[in-house]
């Protein structure tokens, strides 16, 4: 939640697509995590450092691989889960707001994604680094935060604010998003959010 990837969010989207049959890759970039945080305390843990992609696998339950090794052609869609990683190590949004930097390989695998018109989803806070890279008033949604919003709108990207089951589809750019975690205070309220989403990205391939 703190460092990586949000895991119920992870979690709710693996077993929305197993249940849907389809064949997924799970990826993220290689690279230190900005900071590790104690979960029990909520403060970064001094001197310690974890590798992004290894981290990745606790998760994955099995090897994960590495985005910059992904060929876009290979695949019909991608989904970002949230958690302030997604905020921290595939961008700098949790620290520079609407100025972010993205990780090169994501930004890269993201932008070609789009370009070939395949789809995209994004969940929680991961709608901003998409924001970031594609612009262009791409329409979004992180719930109804209103700074967080105002920073995806400073990105280029036009927010709309949704309810935590609902999805917001931008048909003409191939996005789909879900507050979750934004708004979430159940995990099911984030497995019916993430259950639409899947849904309609798959829908789109």
């Amino acid at each position: 939640m703190f460092d990586g990837s949000e895991i119920h969010e992870a979690t709710a989207t693996l077993l929305a697509l197993d249940r849907a049959g389809a064949d997924v890759t799970i990826a993220a970039p290689t690279g230190a995590q900005m900071h590790v945080v104690d979960h029990q305390a909520g403060e970064p843990v001094a001197g310690e450092t974890r590798d992004i992609r290894i981290e990745s696998a606790r998760i994955a339950r099995g090897p994960v691989a590495d985005v910059a090794d992904l060929d876009a052609r290979d695949f019909d869609a991608v989904i970002l889960p949230g958690g302030f990683g997604a905020a921290k190590n595939l961008c700098t949004f949790a620290t520079s707001g609407a100025d972010c930097t993205v990780n090169g390989a994501v930004a890269a695998f993201i932008a070609d994604m789009h370009a070939k018109g395949k789809v995209v989803g994004a969940m929680c806070i991961a709608p901003a680094l998409v924001a970031k890279v594609l612009g262009g008033h791409v329409k979004l949604t992180i719930g109804s935060d209103p700074g967080t919003a105002a920073a995806l709108e400073a990105a280029g990207a036009t927010h709309v604010t949704a309810d935590v089951d609902e999805i917001v589809v931008d048909e003409a750019n191939r996005v789909v998003s879900t507050p979750a975690y934004m708004l979430a205070g159940r995990i099911s309220e984030v497995f019916d959010g993430v259950e639409k989403l899947v849904k309609k990205v798959i829908d789109l391939c």
